[in-house]
């Protein structure tokens, strides 16, 4: 599952780069409604790592639409998962079949292109492949994947960056998986980490401000 080329208009876009056949993608999203399931029609088993780059876009720029977080968080979980167990992706019908907002979706996933433009100018096919290659790397990598996608979903999307940053871990993990580039993956670890104590701080401090206010109320 390492192609970046699935069925559909991915297939038609061979050679292009990764934020080529993406912005094309996105170019002929329907003008109203769409499903996670014509989505994963277009990209197929084979370019569930390209489908995971689309679904992180919406991330990496601060703006929030109602439901997609889950729906999309969701999905990247259930990608992470297959690729595992070595299976095709499946979605329960709720999850495949449920409406997104297309004419809301294309502005932030354009915006979010950018950040693929940039990832794509350090990222380099084949560096460090010790870190990208072999049954037990790829494993804890897949492993690490996941942990990104529940770090994405996790309840703190209204705070700056919560979602941004495993957002970017995502992102180097199927730049880094596409291309076979270790050194994208280590910043997808890295970026992880850096989400692990983001969210550590957080809880921490709201732990320190639910104690003092608890002592104001009750001395």
């Amino acid at each position: 599952m390492d192609s970046s080329n699935g069925s559909g208009q991915v297939a038609d876009h061979e050679g292009a780069s990764l934020g080529e056949q993406l912005s094309t993608i996105i170019d002929h999203l329907p003008e109203d409604k769409l499903s996670l399931g014509e989505l994963l029609d277009v990209f197929g088993d084979e370019g569930l790592l390209l489908l995971t780059m689309l679904l992180t876009l919406v991330f990496l720029i601060p703006v929030s639409i109602p439901g997609v977080s889950t729906v999309f968080g969701a999905a990247i979980l259930l990608v992470g998962i297959s690729r595992v167990r070595g299976r095709p992706l499946w979605l329960p019908a709720r999850l495949r079949n449920r409406a997104l907002p297309a004419a809301k979706l294309r502005p932030a996933l354009t915006r979010g292109l950018e950040w693929v433009r940039r990832l794509e100018k350090v990222s380099h096919p084949h560096r460090l492949s010790a870190l990208a290659r072999g049954r037990g790397t790829e494993l804890f990598n897949n492993l690490a994947f996941i942990l990104a996608a529940l770090l994405l979903m996790a309840p703190f999307g209204f705070i700056p960056f919560s979602n941004t940053i495993p957002g970017i871990a995502l992102l180097f993990y199927a730049i880094g998986m596409i291309q076979r580039d270790g050194g994208a993956i280590m910043l997808g670890h890295l970026a992880n980490i850096a989400t692990i104590v983001y969210f550590s701080v957080l809880i921490g401090g709201g732990g320190v401000a639910v104690h003092q206010l608890f002592q104001r109320v009750t001395g």
